[in-house]
């Protein structure tokens, strides 16, 4: 008989989703997490990140707050006080920490804290104790990567967990940040920002976000990174690292010659790895994929072994804190028999919170094209935009992507609050909606989103201020 309707093993995003959603539907919970619930998105990753780019947001204000109107001192000069801003960034995540928990505890979700280990028969291990569910679900996470020659010591070189719980009494005055995808992006834009000498290292063609959003986006924060000062290295290839009585010694190659870097800190972002070989998962029957990830049937979230599912960084899925809560949501229906519509990995919102933030859903102006579609493209630059001028934030542009005469293929962003504005492309997007339908739409104004709704309207030939 099993104790539980569903044991989920692993308290992040993913599992602490998973739990939450079950309790709700009225069924019995097992929740197992080895640290605290909240799992790296709470206490290593998205949180505490965001709680720092806000704080280099804060910063950055004050430096230009003349040129608004607001006059300081005479002499004054706005310093970056690290340990404040890390003390501010715990009090958020202890808060939320404390708000996560409580919530499990009034839904009824008995949380078991130890390192838990998947059963031949499907049930969780935990500390000598075994919790039977109906249904087991694996949410176990992934950690940064790291390669040889980057030995990581956790205070002059780090990882981005380091890097969101540093306990240094103030920044360092040289960086390298090795890795230009989401998180080395947004680490050299704080670290810039906070007035680090910043340089960033890619191996791949391009210097930032390679992977990911249009490039015409992409070029955007590029250009905006470089005029405040990051160091901007594209197809740079790192040797051994080595210690010095300084720092680090940084030696890498590119195009353009051979160079070394002696700076007090490097952060490695080459990206994570899934947590898969720790738990039992292969021994009690889970197939896993040659690059580590658990395998599973993305209609359902199953796994190869009967009753098992598997969902968030542990799977080859995009590893992304409300792409795991979807997940879970797909997982737990599919569990009541209620035969949810999969996620449609195509089509998630993606963000990077960077100063310009970028934002975007559904395919790139070249995707689209090597798909075979005829594609009708338009573009709006935040320049003219009359809130992104009041802001004083018009480095930024508008690009849809959409099928000629037919539907909106792609939005992408990238200025201010990104974030916040993608969403009406998200719709658009996933409810294959006409360039036309949107553009006639009401965007307010003043406003930042009447940029999407200008953009939209320009597929028709006709335009106001563009």
């Amino acid at each position: 008989m099993a104790d539980h309707d569903i044991v989920v093993l692993g308290g992040g995003p993913g599992g602490y989703a998973a739990a939450l959603y079950a309790a709700s539907a009225g069924l019995s919970v097992a929740l197992v997490e080895k640290e605290k619930v909240g799992g790296t998105c709470l206490h290593r990753g998205c949180i505490p990140a965001k709680a720092l780019l806000h704080a280099a947001e804060v910063f950055r204000t004050v430096e230009h707050a003349a040129a608004h109107g607001v006059k300081l001192p005479d002499g004054f000069k706005a310093e970056p006080d690290w340990p404040a801003a890390n003390t501010r960034k715990a009090g958020i995540v202890k808060q939320l920490h404390g708000g996560l928990s409580g919530l499990l505890k009034r839904r009824k979700v008995q949380v078991v804290i130890g390192e838990g280990r998947l059963l031949a028969d499907g049930s969780v291990s935990v500390d000598g104790q075994t919790l039977k569910g109906k249904a087991t679900i694996l949410c176990t996470g992934s950690v940064p990567r790291a390669i040889p020659g980057m030995d990581i010591d956790g205070e002059r070189i780090i990882t981005s967990d380091h890097a969101t719980n540093s306990t240094a009494d103030k920044l360092p005055e040289r960086a390298v940040v090795i890795g230009g995808g989401v998180i080395g992006a947004e680490f050299a834009s704080v670290y810039t920002d906070l007035g680090v000498d910043t340089t960033l290292l890619e191996a791949m063609n391009d210097g930032v976000l390679p992977i990911g959003p249009d490039r015409d986006v992409a070029n955007v924060l590029a250009k905006s990174l470089t005029k405040r000062g990051t160091k901007i290295n594209a197809q740079a290839r790192v040797g051994t690292l080595e210690r010095t009585s300084n720092g680090v010694l940084v030696p890498f190659e590119t195009p353009k010659g051979s160079e070394k870097l002696e700076v007090e800190q490097v952060l490695v972002s080459i990206g994570r790895r899934p947590v898969t070989e720790t738990v039992g998962a292969a021994e009690a029957g889970v197939r896993i994929t040659d690059r580590g990830f658990f395998e599973v049937n993305p209609t359902t979230m199953l796994t190869s072994k009967p009753g098992v599912y598997a969902i968030g960084d542990c799977v080859p899925t995009p590893g992304l804190a409300h792409v795991a809560y979807a997940e879970a949501v797909l997982a737990v229906d599919h569990f009541l028999g209620e035969n949810p519509v999969p996620v449609d990995y195509a089509k998630i919102p993606w963000v990077v919170y960077t100063h310009p933030e970028v934002a975007w859903s559904g395919l790139t102006e070249a995707q689209a094209r090597e798909a075979g579609h005829d594609v009708v493209v338009h573009k709006h630059s935040f320049a003219g935009n009359g809130r992104a001028m009041i802001l004083g934030e018009t480095d930024g542009l508008v690009k849809i992507v959409a099928a000629k005469d037919g539907p909106v293929l792609g939005m992408h962003l990238v200025g201010p609050w990104a974030s916040e504005l993608m969403h009406e492309g998200y719709l658009a997007v996933n409810w294959e909606a006409l360039p036309s339908e949107v553009g006639r739409l009401i965007h307010a104004h003043p406003s930042l989103s009447e940029a999407i709704g200008e953009t939209m309207i320009t597929f028709s030939g006709r335009s106001l201020h563009g």
